[in-house]
């Protein structure tokens, strides 16, 4: 079968992706993504059980892609001579990664979609995107076995526990429109949430905006958000 494609950037993000085809590439890749600090190739070895050397070969190659970042820190926090070399350390890279086959510009719709909504007054098409958002949570929820973790993580969200009774989202399935369109990408972020904790049917839980410039604007609380039933959805 054969691709063509007439925008370079789809070429370099199939280039990319293709990286991923490897299941232990693959493994990597996530352990970096789902951690909420950077990664050592100690640290990636052991997550993944494999050795060190073949840990730093597959996180370059991820990096040389484009899907993770690079950085350098002594783990020591110790200076000067006799400190050691830094250690190399990964994280997810921000920049996204999408293909179509053919080309399609479903990001050009949502900024279509969205400055609709802006552009409209009366509030009533805001009003009717919530609602449906609400809905798709909900389904969301429901197909996930009511665990909040797993429905969010099948929405894109990344979540991370950070304690006993908060989550956070460290990515915003829509970023790209969020940039431009923050008020009405984050209330409809919100509503879905919102749609997942109903449908997870979890009364404890509640969404509230909370905005940072490197996540989600939306953070969970809730008693009981690191029971069992909740932290099973780390290990699908």
């Amino acid at each position: 079968m054969g691709v063509s494609t007439h925008r370079p950037g789809d070429l370099a993000a199939l280039s990319g992706l293709s990286h991923l085809d490897d299941p232990l590439r693959r493994q990597l890749y996530e352990y970096v993504a789902d951690s909420d600090r950077p990664i050592s190739r100690e640290q990636a070895a052991m997550a993944a059980g494999i050795g060190r050397t073949l840990a730093a070969y597959h996180l370059d190659k991820l990096a040389d892609a484009g899907l993770l970042t690079v950085s350098y820190e002594r783990l020591t926090g110790r200076g000067g001579p006799g400190a050691g070399r830094p250690a190399k350390l990964y994280t997810r890279a921000s920049r996204e990664m999408t293909v179509s086959v053919p080309p399609r510009d479903y990001e050009l719709l949502a900024r279509l979609l969205v400055a609709a909504v802006e552009q409209d007054a009366s509030g009533a098409v805001q009003e009717a995107v919530g609602r449906v958002a609400l809905d798709a949570g909900r389904r969301a929820g429901a197909e996930s076995d009511r665990n909040i973790i797993a429905a969010l993580r099948s929405c894109g969200y990344l979540p991370h526990v950070d304690d006993d009774d908060r989550v956070s989202l460290r990515n915003c399935p829509f970023h790209m429109v969020a940039r431009d369109h923050r008020d009405v990408v984050c209330g409809l972020n919100l509503r879905l949430v919102e749609g997942i904790i109903a449908g997870c049917d979890h009364p404890q839980a509640h969404a509230e905006l909370t905005p940072h410039p490197d996540r989600c604007c939306v953070v969970v609380h809730g008693e009981r958000l690191t029971d069992h039933n909740v932290r099973t959805a780390f290990t699908r």
